[in-house]
């Protein structure tokens, strides 16, 4: 993989007993210059960072080694775990809305590789655990958008998507939401997490309603999360 490497002074340890095992995707809502600038400013008076910025001709921008923490996920929760920065590595994709604008092929092909090379490195990052800022920080976070092709990433091997035909999901929805990942209903609302839901995985209609057809997607994901949990042993 060809890496620009443009080191951040925003990050700081992994804590001792960290394992890294959540890959979270962003958008910058910025072009690439405006991006690394923010993302490299130590003066900030709160600083971020990513460990990889990912241009849209494919270029990689290198910003924090994977063994620190960089601080891209903020308030953050997924699995029962929240404040994700300690164990997550963060990829920041240039695009200025990913609800309206699309991702370039050079782009996603180049992300694909990336990712290939971060679960390659990190097995302990299981499908369920390769993330939107949106799912781990409900109505808060809506990246990486509507058009972001989650489907062809899960087609090459990268996070998971939903197969067609399952029964709907005919418990709690909340509790389902919370067994696949997702946060508690405190201070966001159910809808609110249902949309996040829809957001990755019925970009079509992310209205926050939990119909029979989320209900089945969700219901096909808990099942491919229990088949995950098994083959891991």
């Amino acid at each position: 993989m060809n890496a620009i490497d443009l080191p951040s002074p925003n990050h700081a340890p992994r804590p001792a007993d960290a394992i890294i095992d959540v890959l979270v995707l962003h958008y910058t809502e910025l072009p690439l210059k405006e991006s690394l600038d923010i993302l490299c400013d130590g003066a900030r008076a709160h600083r971020v960072s990513a460990h990889y910025v990912l241009a849209e001709d494919g270029m990689v921008h290198r910003l924090v080694p994977e063994d620190r923490v960089a601080w891209h996920a903020g308030r953050s929760y997924w699995r029962g775990r929240a404040t994700l920065n300690a164990t997550s590595v963060g990829v920041e994709i240039v695009n200025l809305h990913g609800d309206r604008h699309d991702y370039p092929k050079p782009q996603i092909a180049a992300l694909i590789e990336l990712c290939h090379g971060i679960l390659g490195r990190h097995p302990a990052i299981v499908p369920r655990n390769v993330v939107g800022h949106s799912d781990i920080a409900p109505k808060r976070k809506t990246d990486p958008g509507l058009r972001f092709p989650w489907a062809m990433l899960a087609e090459a091997g990268i996070g998971l998507w939903p197969r067609a035909g399952a029964r709907p999901f005919a418990g709690d929805v909340q509790a389902g939401l919370e067994r696949f990942g997702y946060p508690p209903a405190v201070g966001v609302a159910t809808a609110d997490i249902v949309a996040s839901f829809q957001r990755r995985f019925r970009p079509g209609r992310a209205d926050g309603i939990a119909d029979p057809e989320t209900r089945a997607l969700l219901a096909d994901l808990l099942d491919q999360a229990r088949a995950e949990a098994l083959s891991a042993g």
